[in-house]
């Protein structure tokens, strides 16, 4: 049987210049993809981002997973310049470290934004992309999920019921838009990243009570999306872990 693979590929990814994001961006494009790699940071970041990337073809948008207008016009681009697209990564999300018994700490601000970017904006950038990636042979969209979302231990408790939330709506959209599109989710456990090692929780070290007891780096949730996209061609709707057996 003849294996798939990536090259020649287009691919967005969200949170693209990220400690996550940069694993993947980069996995994707050592396979012979192109990524449109997007973000809120500063446009000269994302171009550095994108630029850094091996290969050819790729290229940067600042725009929010919040701006479902954007988002729009961020489709457009992609048409316009690509043609189709044969993979969506939504990988941006954010979170702030609160006590889960800290209730007043989690003020509804912050709880609001945290479903904002994490569970609609997932949702406004396939809604965004959806016709692109159905003009694609095979589109696939991953969702960057977290070990957070099953264990209910997480930054704090707005951040797992997102990813919660992230989990149920990859299967209802599995279900809603096969079979021209596959939706998978990866629930990383602790990631060794500048924010992780933040986390008070990251000591002896975090990953020391999981079964491999080995340190998960971005580049292996690259491999595990990128797995997804060339090798699992027949799974959808369901979370696949990358988090060492904790």
């Amino acid at each position: 049987m003849k294996e798939k693979t990536f090259k020649g590929k287009i691919a967005v990814v969200t949170g693209g210049a990220g400690g996550i994001g940069t694993g993947i961006c980069r996995c994707l494009a050592e396979a012979g993809g192109k990524v449109v790699l997007t973000g809120t940071r500063s446009e000269k970041e994302l171009q550095a981002a994108a630029a850094a990337l091996p290969g050819s073809g790729h290229m940067s948008a600042r725009v929010s997973v919040e701006d479902s207008g954007g988002l729009r016009e961020l489709a457009a681009v992609i048409e316009k310049r690509y043609g189709r697209l044969d993979l969506l990564v939504n990988n941006a999300g954010t979170t702030r470290l609160v006590a889960h018994d800290d209730l007043e700490g989690l003020d509804d601000d912050l709880i609001d934004r945290i479903f904002r970017v994490n569970l609609r904006g997932p949702f406004a950038c396939i809604r965004a992309l959806r016709r692109l990636l159905e003009a694609a042979d095979e589109g696939v969209v991953v969702n960057i999920s977290s070990e957070a979302a099953i264990t209910a231990q997480g930054s704090n408790v707005a951040y797992v019921a997102s990813k919660a939330g992230l989990n149920a709506m990859t299967t209802a959209l599995a279900r809603a838009l096969a079979p021209k599109i596959r939706v998978v989710a990866i629930a990383p456990g602790f990631v060794d990243t500048g924010f992780v090692s933040k986390d008070p929780s990251f000591t002896g070290p975090a990953y020391a009570k999981a079964i491999l007891k080995r340190p998960i780096l971005p580049e292996d949730i690259g491999k595990a999306v990128l797995t997804v996209a060339t090798v699992l061609d027949k799974t959808t709707g369901c979370v696949i872990p990358v988090d060492g057996g904790r």
